[in-house]
Protein backbone atom coordinates (compact mmCIF):
# COMPACT_ATOMS: atom_id res chain seq x y z
CA UNK A 1 0.00 0.00 0.00
CA UNK A 2 1.25 3.60 -0.93
CA UNK A 3 0.47 5.95 1.59
CA UNK A 4 0.71 9.45 -0.22
CA UNK A 5 2.65 12.75 1.68
CA UNK A 6 0.16 15.12 0.15
CA UNK A 7 -3.46 13.17 0.57
CA UNK A 8 -6.08 15.22 -0.77
CA UNK A 9 -8.60 12.54 -1.70
CA UNK A 10 -12.36 13.91 -1.09
CA UNK A 11 -12.87 10.94 1.13
CA UNK A 12 -11.90 8.55 2.82
CA UNK A 13 -9.46 11.27 4.10
CA UNK A 14 -6.37 11.09 6.08
CA UNK A 15 -7.30 9.77 9.48
CA UNK A 16 -5.71 11.66 12.75
CA UNK A 17 -3.51 10.05 15.28
CA UNK A 18 -6.29 10.92 17.59
CA UNK A 19 -8.59 8.84 15.92
CA UNK A 20 -6.88 5.96 14.79
CA UNK A 21 -5.54 5.76 18.43
CA UNK A 22 -9.02 4.66 19.35
CA UNK A 23 -8.67 1.58 17.37
CA UNK A 24 -5.88 0.35 19.61
CA UNK A 25 -8.05 -0.21 23.00
CA UNK A 26 -8.35 -3.70 23.11
CA UNK A 27 -12.52 -3.21 24.18
CA UNK A 28 -15.07 -5.97 25.76
CA UNK A 29 -18.15 -6.86 24.31
CA UNK A 30 -20.28 -4.19 23.34
CA UNK A 31 -23.70 -6.36 24.52
CA UNK A 32 -22.27 -6.75 27.88
CA UNK A 33 -20.26 -3.73 29.23
CA UNK A 34 -22.15 -0.51 30.30
CA UNK A 35 -19.27 1.50 28.88
CA UNK A 36 -20.01 1.31 25.53
CA UNK A 37 -23.62 2.32 25.66
CA UNK A 38 -22.57 5.47 27.58
CA UNK A 39 -20.65 5.92 24.55
CA UNK A 40 -23.17 5.54 22.35
CA UNK A 41 -24.97 8.00 24.18
CA UNK A 42 -22.58 10.21 24.36
CA UNK A 43 -21.93 9.74 20.34
CA UNK A 44 -25.47 10.59 19.93
CA UNK A 45 -25.40 14.03 21.58
CA UNK A 46 -22.64 15.12 19.59
CA UNK A 47 -24.08 14.64 16.59
CA UNK A 48 -26.98 15.80 17.09
CA UNK A 49 -24.92 19.27 17.87
CA UNK A 50 -23.05 18.74 14.63
CA UNK A 51 -26.25 18.61 12.98
CA UNK A 52 -28.03 21.20 14.58
CA UNK A 53 -31.05 18.40 15.69
CA UNK A 54 -32.84 17.23 19.15
CA UNK A 55 -34.38 14.59 16.72
CA UNK A 56 -33.02 11.48 17.63
CA UNK A 57 -29.35 10.03 16.02
CA UNK A 58 -28.83 5.95 14.98
CA UNK A 59 -25.40 5.28 14.71
CA UNK A 60 -24.61 1.90 12.81
CA UNK A 61 -21.86 -0.50 11.95
CA UNK A 62 -20.72 0.51 7.78
CA UNK A 63 -19.72 3.23 5.16
CA UNK A 64 -22.41 5.96 4.21
CA UNK A 65 -24.24 3.95 1.79
CA UNK A 66 -25.66 1.87 4.75
CA UNK A 67 -27.43 4.51 5.88
CA UNK A 68 -28.64 5.86 2.63
CA UNK A 69 -30.05 2.43 1.42
CA UNK A 70 -31.72 1.93 4.90
CA UNK A 71 -33.49 4.99 5.28
CA UNK A 72 -35.65 4.61 2.32
CA UNK A 73 -35.68 0.96 2.64
CA UNK A 74 -37.30 1.76 6.58
CA UNK A 75 -39.51 4.10 5.18
CA UNK A 76 -41.11 3.38 1.18
CA UNK A 77 -43.41 1.01 0.60
CA UNK A 78 -43.79 -0.54 -2.63
CA UNK A 79 -45.43 2.26 -4.90
CA UNK A 80 -44.78 5.06 -2.78
CA UNK A 81 -44.44 8.19 -4.70
CA UNK A 82 -40.88 9.95 -4.38
CA UNK A 83 -39.64 13.53 -5.81
CA UNK A 84 -35.66 13.01 -6.31
CA UNK A 85 -33.85 16.58 -6.50
CA UNK A 86 -30.98 15.45 -8.97
CA UNK A 87 -27.91 17.24 -9.10
CA UNK A 88 -25.38 14.51 -9.51
CA UNK A 89 -24.10 11.04 -9.51
CA UNK A 90 -25.49 10.68 -6.03
CA UNK A 91 -28.64 12.42 -5.99
CA UNK A 92 -29.33 10.37 -9.66
CA UNK A 93 -28.20 7.49 -7.46
CA UNK A 94 -30.53 7.83 -4.96
CA UNK A 95 -33.68 7.88 -7.32
CA UNK A 96 -32.40 5.00 -8.58
CA UNK A 97 -31.76 3.27 -5.18
CA UNK A 98 -35.60 4.03 -4.38
CA UNK A 99 -36.94 2.89 -7.86
CA UNK A 100 -34.89 -0.12 -7.23
CA UNK A 101 -37.16 -1.29 -4.08
CA UNK A 102 -40.68 -0.36 -6.08
CA UNK A 103 -41.02 3.16 -5.41
CA UNK A 104 -42.79 5.59 -7.69
CA UNK A 105 -40.00 8.27 -8.71
CA UNK A 106 -39.84 11.09 -10.31
CA UNK A 107 -36.55 13.14 -10.68
CA UNK A 108 -35.52 17.01 -10.59
CA UNK A 109 -32.60 16.98 -13.25
CA UNK A 110 -30.47 19.60 -12.93
CA UNK A 111 -26.79 20.08 -14.59
CA UNK A 112 -24.25 18.69 -12.65
CA UNK A 113 -22.30 22.30 -12.98
CA UNK A 114 -25.25 24.10 -10.97
CA UNK A 115 -27.20 23.68 -7.83
CA UNK A 116 -30.82 23.84 -6.73
CA UNK A 117 -32.31 27.25 -7.99
CA UNK A 118 -35.39 26.67 -9.78
CA UNK A 119 -38.19 26.68 -6.52
CA UNK A 120 -40.44 27.04 -9.22
CA UNK A 121 -40.15 23.77 -10.96
CA UNK A 122 -39.66 22.02 -7.49
CA UNK A 123 -43.36 23.50 -6.52
CA UNK A 124 -45.05 22.01 -9.26
CA UNK A 125 -43.59 18.86 -9.02
CA UNK A 126 -44.49 18.63 -5.46
CA UNK A 127 -48.39 19.60 -6.68
CA UNK A 128 -48.25 17.11 -9.78
CA UNK A 129 -46.87 14.47 -7.54
CA UNK A 130 -47.65 14.58 -4.09
CA UNK A 131 -44.55 12.54 -2.88
CA UNK A 132 -44.74 10.73 0.17
CA UNK A 133 -40.84 11.34 0.37
CA UNK A 134 -38.23 14.30 -0.96
CA UNK A 135 -34.53 13.45 -1.50
CA UNK A 136 -32.05 16.35 -2.10
CA UNK A 137 -28.23 15.92 -1.64
CA UNK A 138 -26.44 18.63 0.47
CA UNK A 139 -22.60 18.14 -1.14
CA UNK A 140 -22.46 16.39 -4.25
CA UNK A 141 -18.81 15.73 -4.38
CA UNK A 142 -18.64 14.16 -7.67
CA UNK A 143 -19.51 17.61 -9.10
CA UNK A 144 -18.00 20.16 -6.11
CA UNK A 145 -21.44 21.70 -5.57
CA UNK A 146 -23.52 22.36 -2.46
CA UNK A 147 -27.42 22.52 -2.65
CA UNK A 148 -29.19 25.11 -0.70
CA UNK A 149 -31.52 23.42 1.00
CA UNK A 150 -33.90 26.05 2.63
CA UNK A 151 -36.81 26.84 -0.13
CA UNK A 152 -37.21 23.06 -0.37
CA UNK A 153 -37.72 22.88 3.40
CA UNK A 154 -40.39 25.98 2.89
CA UNK A 155 -41.62 24.16 0.19
CA UNK A 156 -42.09 20.44 2.55
CA UNK A 157 -43.75 22.28 4.74
CA UNK A 158 -46.19 24.12 2.63
CA UNK A 159 -47.48 21.03 1.09
CA UNK A 160 -47.13 19.22 3.97
CA UNK A 161 -44.75 16.37 2.19
CA UNK A 162 -44.27 13.39 4.82
CA UNK A 163 -40.89 13.43 4.32
CA UNK A 164 -37.43 15.04 3.74
CA UNK A 165 -34.28 12.87 3.49
CA UNK A 166 -31.25 14.43 2.79
CA UNK A 167 -27.89 12.82 1.99
CA UNK A 168 -25.38 15.24 3.92
CA UNK A 169 -22.50 12.97 4.21
CA UNK A 170 -20.01 14.80 2.54
CA UNK A 171 -21.19 18.44 4.66
CA UNK A 172 -21.78 17.70 8.15
CA UNK A 173 -19.27 19.38 10.12
CA UNK A 174 -17.97 21.09 7.46
CA UNK A 175 -21.20 23.20 6.48
CA UNK A 176 -24.16 23.66 8.66
CA UNK A 177 -26.09 21.53 8.50
CA UNK A 178 -29.82 22.77 10.01
CA UNK A 179 -31.38 19.57 10.13
CA UNK A 180 -34.65 21.05 12.29
CA UNK A 181 -34.40 24.61 11.32
CA UNK A 182 -35.01 23.04 7.77
CA UNK A 183 -37.07 20.32 8.45
CA UNK A 184 -35.45 17.76 7.33
CA UNK A 185 -36.54 13.66 8.23
CA UNK A 186 -34.03 11.47 7.48
CA UNK A 187 -30.44 13.31 7.76
CA UNK A 188 -27.23 10.53 6.86
CA UNK A 189 -24.00 11.02 7.62
CA UNK A 190 -20.76 9.11 7.19
CA UNK A 191 -17.16 8.86 9.16
CA UNK A 192 -14.83 9.22 5.98
CA UNK A 193 -15.82 13.07 4.98
CA UNK A 194 -15.15 15.80 7.33
CA UNK A 195 -15.30 13.44 10.32
CA UNK A 196 -11.92 12.08 8.75
CA UNK A 197 -12.23 8.96 10.64
CA UNK A 198 -11.58 5.19 8.40
CA UNK A 199 -14.94 4.43 6.22
CA UNK A 200 -16.77 2.04 9.04
CA UNK A 201 -19.60 4.09 10.81
CA UNK A 202 -22.24 5.75 9.22
CA UNK A 203 -25.10 7.75 11.10
CA UNK A 204 -28.58 9.66 11.06
CA UNK A 205 -31.13 11.77 12.50
CA UNK A 206 -34.64 10.68 12.66
CA UNK A 207 -37.82 12.83 12.94
CA UNK A 208 -40.70 11.33 15.00
CA UNK A 209 -42.74 11.62 12.04
CA UNK A 210 -40.24 9.61 10.44
CA UNK A 211 -40.28 6.89 13.27
CA UNK A 212 -43.98 6.68 12.57
CA UNK A 213 -43.18 6.06 8.95
CA UNK A 214 -40.54 3.56 10.02
CA UNK A 215 -43.13 1.86 12.09
CA UNK A 216 -45.76 1.01 10.00
CA UNK A 217 -43.52 0.08 6.87
CA UNK A 218 -41.88 -2.54 9.41
CA UNK A 219 -39.07 -3.52 7.25
CA UNK A 220 -36.48 -5.54 8.43
CA UNK A 221 -32.99 -6.16 7.43
CA UNK A 222 -29.25 -5.42 8.44
CA UNK A 223 -29.94 -2.18 7.10
CA UNK A 224 -33.36 -1.69 8.96
CA UNK A 225 -33.74 1.37 11.32
CA UNK A 226 -36.97 0.58 13.54
CA UNK A 227 -34.41 -1.58 15.57
CA UNK A 228 -32.12 1.19 16.84
CA UNK A 229 -35.43 2.82 18.07
CA UNK A 230 -35.27 1.48 21.53
CA UNK A 231 -31.16 0.22 21.40
CA UNK A 232 -30.13 3.04 23.86
CA UNK A 233 -32.91 2.67 26.24
CA UNK A 234 -32.72 -1.01 26.31
CA UNK A 235 -28.91 -1.70 25.17
CA UNK A 236 -30.42 -4.59 22.87
CA UNK A 237 -28.37 -3.78 19.61
CA UNK A 238 -29.55 -5.82 16.42
CA UNK A 239 -26.09 -7.19 15.38
CA UNK A 240 -22.72 -7.11 17.37
CA UNK A 241 -21.93 -3.14 17.51
CA UNK A 242 -18.59 -1.93 16.26
CA UNK A 243 -17.47 -0.15 19.81
CA UNK A 244 -13.53 0.41 18.15
CA UNK A 245 -15.74 2.86 15.43
CA UNK A 246 -17.90 4.12 18.16
CA UNK A 247 -14.56 5.45 19.70
CA UNK A 248 -13.11 6.72 16.70
CA UNK A 249 -16.69 8.16 15.73
CA UNK A 250 -16.74 9.63 19.22
CA UNK A 251 -13.15 11.30 19.08
CA UNK A 252 -13.81 12.54 15.77
CA UNK A 253 -16.95 14.59 16.98
CA UNK A 254 -15.35 15.92 19.95
CA UNK A 255 -12.14 17.09 18.19
CA UNK A 256 -14.66 19.03 16.13
CA UNK A 257 -16.67 20.26 18.75
CA UNK A 258 -13.74 21.03 21.01
CA UNK A 259 -12.32 23.37 18.31
CA UNK A 260 -15.89 25.23 18.21
CA UNK A 261 -18.47 24.46 14.90
CA UNK A 262 -17.71 28.20 13.61
CA UNK A 263 -14.22 28.09 13.64
CA UNK A 264 -14.48 24.80 11.83
CA UNK A 265 -17.02 26.03 9.29
CA UNK A 266 -15.00 29.05 8.58
CA UNK A 267 -11.39 26.62 8.24
CA UNK A 268 -13.11 24.63 5.28
CA UNK A 269 -14.58 27.86 3.90
CA UNK A 270 -11.17 29.37 4.04
CA UNK A 271 -9.30 26.17 2.59
CA UNK A 272 -11.93 26.15 -0.37
CA UNK A 273 -11.20 29.91 -1.42
CA UNK A 274 -7.90 29.85 -1.22
CA UNK A 275 -8.21 26.80 -3.13
CA UNK A 276 -10.21 28.14 -5.62
CA UNK A 277 -8.64 31.40 -6.16
CA UNK A 278 -5.18 29.71 -6.58
CA UNK A 279 -6.51 27.62 -9.09
CA UNK A 280 -8.08 30.10 -11.30
CA UNK A 281 -4.50 32.32 -11.16
CA UNK A 282 -2.81 29.14 -12.49
CA UNK A 283 -5.99 29.43 -15.15
CA UNK A 284 -7.27 25.87 -14.41
CA UNK A 285 -10.79 25.69 -15.45
CA UNK A 286 -13.08 25.06 -12.11
CA UNK A 287 -15.95 22.75 -12.89
CA UNK A 288 -19.14 24.44 -11.27
CA UNK A 289 -20.88 26.67 -13.07
CA UNK A 290 -20.10 30.60 -11.53
CA UNK A 291 -24.04 30.67 -11.30
CA UNK A 292 -23.79 27.60 -8.80
CA UNK A 293 -22.93 27.26 -5.54
CA UNK A 294 -19.00 25.89 -4.30
CA UNK A 295 -18.72 23.51 -1.62
CA UNK A 296 -16.63 24.21 1.24
CA UNK A 297 -15.93 20.77 1.35
CA UNK A 298 -14.45 19.69 -1.81
CA UNK A 299 -13.37 21.32 -5.43
CA UNK A 300 -14.23 19.87 -8.53
CA UNK A 301 -11.81 20.94 -11.33
CA UNK A 302 -11.77 19.95 -15.15
CA UNK A 303 -8.99 17.52 -16.58
CA UNK A 304 -6.68 19.67 -18.57
CA UNK A 305 -7.06 18.55 -22.65
CA UNK A 306 -4.10 18.39 -23.40
CA UNK A 307 -3.01 16.07 -20.47
CA UNK A 308 -5.73 13.69 -19.99
CA UNK A 309 -6.90 12.32 -16.10
CA UNK A 310 -4.85 9.68 -16.54
CA UNK A 311 -1.71 11.23 -17.19
CA UNK A 312 -2.56 13.74 -14.82
CA UNK A 313 -3.00 11.53 -12.19
CA UNK A 314 -0.21 9.86 -12.65
CA UNK A 315 1.96 12.80 -12.28
CA UNK A 316 0.71 14.23 -9.66
CA UNK A 317 0.96 10.93 -7.81
CA UNK A 318 5.13 11.11 -8.91
CA UNK A 319 5.06 14.13 -6.37
CA UNK A 320 3.44 12.77 -3.89
CA UNK A 321 -0.15 14.18 -4.10
CA UNK A 322 -3.17 11.88 -4.46
CA UNK A 323 -6.37 13.44 -5.83
CA UNK A 324 -9.80 11.99 -6.69
CA UNK A 325 -11.01 11.38 -9.98
CA UNK A 326 -15.06 11.58 -9.98
CA UNK A 327 -18.16 9.22 -11.19
CA UNK A 328 -20.71 8.77 -13.85
CA UNK A 329 -20.73 11.41 -17.06
CA UNK A 330 -17.89 13.17 -15.22
CA UNK A 331 -15.27 10.39 -15.12
CA UNK A 332 -11.82 11.47 -16.70
CA UNK A 333 -13.01 14.96 -17.30
CA UNK A 334 -12.78 16.35 -13.61
CA UNK A 335 -10.89 15.99 -10.37
CA UNK A 336 -11.13 16.60 -6.50
CA UNK A 337 -9.11 18.11 -4.06
CA UNK A 338 -11.29 17.36 -0.88
CA UNK A 339 -9.80 20.06 1.82
CA UNK A 340 -12.09 18.34 4.41
CA UNK A 341 -11.90 17.13 8.06
CA UNK A 342 -8.07 17.01 8.47
CA UNK A 343 -7.39 17.74 5.16
CA UNK A 344 -8.99 21.31 5.25
CA UNK A 345 -5.39 22.75 6.35
CA UNK A 346 -3.73 25.66 4.58
CA UNK A 347 -0.60 24.32 5.03
CA UNK A 348 -1.67 20.93 3.32
CA UNK A 349 -3.56 22.92 0.87
CA UNK A 350 -0.82 24.85 -0.76
CA UNK A 351 1.43 21.59 -0.82
CA UNK A 352 -0.72 20.49 -2.76
CA UNK A 353 -1.72 23.41 -5.12
CA UNK A 354 1.90 23.50 -5.53
CA UNK A 355 2.51 20.63 -6.97
CA UNK A 356 -0.50 21.40 -9.38
CA UNK A 357 0.67 24.57 -10.48
CA UNK A 358 4.02 22.42 -11.27
CA UNK A 359 2.50 19.50 -12.67
CA UNK A 360 0.47 22.07 -15.42
CA UNK A 361 3.29 24.41 -16.05
CA UNK A 362 6.09 21.31 -17.24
Amino acid sequence: MITYPIPMVPGPVSVPKQILAAYQTNFGSADMEPEYLDLYRQTVSQLQTLMATQNDVVIQTGEGMLVLWGALKSCLNRGDRVLSIASGVFGFGIADIARSIGADVITIDIPYNQTVSNMQEIEQAIVNHRPKMITVVHCETPSGTLNPLDGIAQLKREYQVPLLYVDAVASIGGAPVMTDEWGIDLCLGGSQKVLSCPPDMSFLSISPAAWEIIDQVNYAGYDALKPFKTAPQTGYFPYTPNWHGLAALHTAARLLLDEGLGKVFARHQEAALHTRRRLTEMKAQLYPAASAVPSPTVTAVKVPESIGWAELDRRFRQKGLAVGGSYGPLTGKVYRLGHMGSQADLDLVNRALDVIESVYRA
